[in-house]
């Protein structure tokens, strides 16, 4: 795939092409394996100053190649997100990430700025939040504190780390505030638009890659339905959970990364499952026999897996759960990247 020299932020620092260009590579090579907070926390363990690890490294003896943080509550100048992370330390992961050669990904829930409620609160806010709205200037602010949280986040040199950033995401679905029917395709456009302009232009964040990703769909009209435009996003991504039965799911997961790959190949863009999982993985052959068959050779850059809260929420093994013997051969897998690989 030729790099368009093009970004969605036009004064986009070279590092944040340079990483565009990493994660097209991937899919030269294979796929990379995802984890969202994967060395935050795990079941039963949480991070602290004196022990860096991940329930992914435990069980098979490596980081994941891409490391998924979300910045929820980074709106309220709050000290720790959603999920309980302390924020000075997502930056100190997210800096060591980095550092070891990791991708880095950050989604944001952010509340209801409307109601007060949560990401899940789906009262109307979208035409509210933008210029001209009723609470545009709480949005703008709320920005300002992502751009700050972002600017912070820079290697041993004091270089910006640049990071794929997927905003506003599964926007096709009706749980989140700024999804479908809470809002118009036209006003969720102009939302992603707002939010890029405001971050660049006003704030002066250039370490970001900016990624679409709906959750599932079955056609492409469905997934370009709140697509803001080729000059708007960098990546697109795609979330897909299995709820049902395997055989189901290997179904769908085809039909959805046909769709994807068609749309990618076309806007010439590089394209990740941004969120995928089965939650408690009660299927012990789940990594090689489910997704790793329905998506090799597929062109993925990645697979993000969900979180590891606990023992009743979770979607990668730790030591001894039923797949943990399926993980650790899914892992030798030379398509399948994780962190210590020298293929990328």
């Amino acid at each position: 795939m030729d790099t368009p020299l093009f970004l969605a932020d036009r004064h986009a620092l070279p590092q944040v092409l340079a990483l565009k260009q990493k994660i097209e590579r991937l899919s030269e090579k294979g796929y990379a394996f995802g984890h969202q907070d994967t060395t935050s926390y795990g079941v039963g363990w949480r991070h602290d100053q004196d022990k860096y690890t991940s329930d992914v490294f435990k069980v098979v003896g490596d980081f994941p190649l891409v490391y998924g943080f979300d910045i929820g509550q980074i709106e309220h100048q709050k000290d720790k997100n959603l999920d309980n992370v302390p924020f000075n330390d997502m930056r100190a992961l997210i800096q060591k990430a980095h550092a070891d050669g990791g991708i880095i990904t950050i989604s944001w829930h952010a509340d209801n700025p409307v109601s007060k409620g949560d990401s899940w609160e789906v009262t109307p806010a979208v035409q509210h939040i933008l210029k001209g709205g009723s609470h545009f200037r709480i949005y703008k602010e709320w920005l300002k504190r992502v751009a700050n949280f972002l600017l912070s986040l820079k290697d041993k040199n004091g270089v910006l780390i640049p990071v794929a950033f997927r905003p506003f995401h599964e926007m096709n679905g009706a749980w989140f505030w700024w999804g479908n029917p809470h809002c118009s395709s036209a006003a969720y456009k102009a939302l992603w638009g707002q939010t890029l302009l405001i971050l660049t232009d006003e704030f002066g964040v250039h370490n970001l890659l900016y990624v679409y990703a709906p959750n599932l769909v079955f056609t492409e009209a469905e997934y370009l339905m709140n697509y803001p435009g080729d000059h708007g996003v960098d990546m697109l991504g795609l979330d897909l959970y299995q709820h049902g039965t395997a055989k189901a799911f290997k179904k769908i997961l085809k039909t959805n990364v046909e769709v994807l790959k068609a749309i990618a190949e076309n806007l010439n863009k590089p394209y990740a499952l941004t969120e995928i999982g089965l939650d408690k993985l009660n299927e012990a052959q789940w990594w090689s026999e489910i997704l790793d068959h329905t998506v090799v050779g597929t062109g993925i850059a990645w697979v993000l897996l969900w979180r590891n809260d606990s023992e009743k929420h979770f979607f990668v093994p730790y030591p001894d759960q039923l797949s943990a013997r399926d993980f650790k051969i899914f892992s030798q897998m030379p398509h399948i990247l994780f962190l210590s690989d020298k293929k990328v």
